[in-house]
């Protein structure tokens, strides 16, 4: 039962990264740099962290993108 549960939470774990990459693809930066993508997403966390008015207004570009029918 033990071993059922970490596959499943490892197939969950490779799911979402494979999502997460996605993402990053869609934003037009599949061949940015790692360090360059990194950096972008720790000073953004931190900006989120910061300032509601900016998380409102990325998640609405995010939602444009997705068709509104993003999470």
């Amino acid at each position: 039962m033990r071993q059922a549960s970490s596959t499943e939470a490892r197939r969950q774990d490779t799911r979402e990264k494979i999502e997460l990459g996605g993402l990053i693809a869609k934003a037009g930066l599949r061949y940015e740099k790692r360090a360059v993508l990194l950096g972008a997403l720790i000073e953004l966390g931190q900006r989120l962290k910061a300032d509601d008015a900016e998380r409102m207004r990325l998640a609405a570009i995010g939602a444009k993108a997705f068709g509104n029918d993003g999470k």
